[in-house]
C-alpha cells in the first residue's frame, strides 16, 4: 500500500492517523483474468486502484465488445457513471491478467467525506482525472487518423498496455478495426 499512500499524500498532506482510518476501509483483491468486477446491470459499489496488472472497461453492442478504458499499475478504475450515481451500469469491469487492486467502497470514500471535508479532495481527484481522460479520448476519436490514435496511444498514453493487452481490444479502445491495427502496425515497424 506504500504506492497508494504517496499517491494519496500527493494530492493532501494526511497524517499517520487519517492513513490508518483510510487504509482501513481499504479492501485489497486478487483477480484472476476474465475474472469481472461489476457486470452488466450491476451498480459499480466500487472504484478499485491497480496496485499490479491489467483490467479494462467494456460493454456489449450488437453481441461485439466495445473496449472503453484501460487502467494498470498505479491507476485507478471502475464503471464510473455506475459509480458516481449508484445505478445500473451497461459496462463490464473485467481483468485481463492476474491483478492485484484495492477496492475503495461507495459508501467508505463517503464515509471519509464526512468525517473530514478535505477527504473530498481525494472524490475531486478522481472526477477530475476521469473527465481528462474523457476529454482527451473523445478529441483522439474526433480529430485524428487510425494511425495517429495509435501512435499517441504507444507513446504518450499507455506503453504498458500495448504490451500487454490483446489486439482486438486495443483495436475496439482505438475506434478501429483489428485489420488496420495490423496494417498500422506493420507500417510503423517497416518505417
Amino acid at each position: 500500500m506504500k504506492f497508494l499512500k504517496e499517491l494519496l499524500q500527493n494530492m493532501l498532506p494526511i497524517t499517520e492517523s487519517e492513513w490508518d482510518i483510510i487504509r482501513n476501509v481499504i479492501i485489497e483483491k486478487r483477480i484472476n483474468p476474465k475474472e469481472q468486477l461489476i457486470n452488466d446491470g450491476q451498480i459499480a459499489k466500487a472504484i478499485y486502484f491497480v496496485k499490479d496488472g491489467l483490467l479494462r472497461v467494456y460493454h456489449l453492442k450488437d453481441g461485439k465488445e466495445i473496449t472503453t478504458y484501460f487502467s494498470s499499475d498505479g491507476l485507478f478504475i471502475s464503471t464510473y457513471s455506475s459509480f458516481i450515481t449508484q445505478k445500473p451500469t451497461f459496462e463490464i469491469l473485467e481483468a485481463i491478467e492476474e491483478s492485484i487492486v484495492y477496492e475503495f467502497s461507495y459508501q467508505a470514500l463517503n464515509n471519509l467525506y464526512q468525517l473530514d471535508p478535505k477527504f473530498e479532495k481525494i472524490g475531486r481527484y478522481l472526477a477530475e482525472q476521469n473527465y481528462l481522460c474523457i476529454f482527451e479520448r473523445t478529441l483522439s476519436m474526433q480529430t485524428k487518423t487510425a494511425k495517429e490514435k495509435y501512435l499517441d496511444f504507444i507513446t504518450t498514453n499507455h506503453p504498458k498496455i500495448v504490451q500487454r493487452a490483446p489486439q482486438h481490444q486495443i483495436a475496439s479502445f482505438l475506434g478501429i478495426a483489428p485489420e488496420s491495427l495490423s496494417r498500422i502496425r506493420r507500417e510503423i515497424v517497416i518505417s
